[in-house]
């Protein structure tokens, strides 16, 4: 009877069976660009040249962070800054740095709790005067970029370039059909997230610009510096920080729990984003409202979220359990252990050791070749012999012998360095019974024989567990 099953060459899952998602959004969904067209060919679809290259350019992000950053720039040159002024931009850079790392990014793109509607409204108010984009724009790209991550879906991918990962992705048009399609349900189920996005350019304006210079010019009569230090310029820093998260996270620093992907950990960009940097241990544990998990690691979001729940503005603060954690620690230092092992000289792999007579071993050594036998191991020692930092007499004593009681105590209870120094040098195994022979015959039976491996299938070496080791020192009168 033929099988049903698909053979090569055939789909699981035939397209003609299958209903294909609109790239639309559905009427009740909040579309940002109404008059997005996805059977219209895609602007990204063509070449840049001379006479296209401004249609590629996202003219409304260039402007939003490359335009008002640089007439703030000039017009700081005429502005004196009072400290007040200086005071307030900052507590801003944290609020509204605060509205995109604790908001846009642990609460909604990732649940990593949950937030009374006073919170809520706060974290969507400042996090537009980040002018980063709305919530939902920023979610469903971000949990696109966690999916597909450095891959041809992912939105800001650093494996496009440094500069791409940072700024690139925003001022240049993106096909919406290329990014990884990704669950936004519950952003668009949120009242606070829907009415952020249709009217986000009024949020943006508002908290960006109007607010800040409210307050300074009420404050103190401050309205120019407002405007200019705690508004536009104030800006250009949030989102340069934010941006580190795309490009140094993915750049800079180590990778404890991971390395099949670029995320990576570094003080230097938690510091910069607000307790962003520990990327690596985010992208590992996406879910967990923390991004730094040792006591003295910057991440003044997990404390800001954590003194919210104290006061009832947040809950159900989500953790991974401390034992996974671990496990995935110890599973990339392994990984590591096993890339320096492979790059290491073990000698040559006993299964691959020819098996040679006692007497031809002797026989040898009377021709001149200096050959002694450890633990039924056969080690050449021939240019050894004048390096032994025992003498050459003593190493000579052994040779055509069986000299395992004199390197294991008889004469000197040899270190762990020596046996690995050994195992380097051995050219076969003696015929006869002896142990590694037996080992021998067991691989190539398939037999159960211990032995713990590597992830490339090779055999750990353990320090004292050499083959050349044996665990109770022989007793020898002497080694003539």
């Amino acid at each position: 009877m033929p099988s049903h099953q698909p053979v090569a060459g055939e789909l699981t899952v035939d397209p003609q069976y299958v209903s294909q998602p609109s790239a639309m959004a559905s009427t009740a969904e909040p579309n940002r660009n109404s008059k997005y067209d996805p059977k219209k060919p895609h602007i990204t679809d063509l070449p840049i040249t001379r006479q296209n290259w401004y249609k590629h350019v996202n003219w409304l992000n260039v402007f939003l962070i490359v335009g008002i950053p640089m007439m703030g720039c000039v017009a700081a040159f005429w502005t004196p800054l009072r400290w007040q002024t200086a005071l307030w931009a900052v507590i801003y850079y944290f609020w509204t740095g605060l509205g995109i790392t604790a908001g846009y990014h642990r609460l909604w793109a990732h649940k990593s709790y949950s937030a009374a509607l006073p919170l809520k409204i706060f974290l969507a108010a400042v996090g537009g005067g980040a002018v980063e984009g709305s919530i939902r724009w920023w979610s469903r790209d971000h949990r696109a970029h966690h999916r597909y991550t450095d891959t041809q879906k992912d939105p800001y991918s650093v494996r496009k370039g440094l500069m791409y990962s940072h700024i690139g992705w925003m001022v240049m048009k993106q096909n919406p059909k290329r990014i990884g399609r990704t669950d936004i349900t519950d952003l668009n189920e949120d009242a606070v997230v829907v009415w952020q996005h249709r009217h986000y350019l009024k949020v943006v304006f508002f908290m960006g610009l109007i607010f800040p210079t409210l307050v300074a010019g009420l404050g103190w009569g401050d309205w120019v510096g407002g405007f200019i230090y705690g508004g536009i310029l104030r800006i250009f820093f949030v989102q340069q920080a934010t941006f580190c998260v795309n490009s140094l996270a993915h750049w800079l620093g180590d990778q404890p729990f991971d390395d099949r992907n670029s995320p990576r950990d570094h003080v230097v960009t938690a510091l910069v984003t607000l307790g962003e940097g520990y990327h690596n241990f985010h992208h590992e544990f996406p879910s967990d409202y923390r991004n730094a998990i040792q006591w003295h690691q910057y991440d003044p979001t997990k404390w800001c979220i954590w003194l919210w729940s104290k006061l009832g503005l947040a809950y159900n603060l989500k953790q991974f359990r401390s034992n996974e954690i671990e496990k995935g620690r110890v599973q990339q230092l392994q990984k590591k252990l096993d890339q320096k092992r492979a790059k290491l000289d073990w000698g040559v792999p006993l299964d691959q050791l020819p098996v040679i007579e006692w007497d031809d071993y002797v026989e040898q050594v009377s021709n001149g070749r200096g050959l002694i036998a450890v633990a039924g191991v056969v080690h050449d020692v021939t240019d050894f012999i004048n390096e032994h930092p025992g003498g050459r007499s003593l190493i000579k004593s052994g040779l055509g012998k069986d000299v395992t009681a004199m390197f294991n105590g008889g004469v000197y209870l040899h270190s762990n360095a020596a046996h690995n120094l050994l195992s380097t040098m051995r050219v076969g195994v003696i015929r006869g019974g002896c142990e590694v022979e037996i080992w021998k015959r067991a691989q190539r039976e398939n037999k159960d024989v211990q032995h713990v491996k590597d992830d490339a299938g090779n055999p750990i070496i353990r320090a004292g567990n050499q083959i050349t080791k044996v665990q109770q020192p022989i007793v020898s009168a002497s080694a003539a």
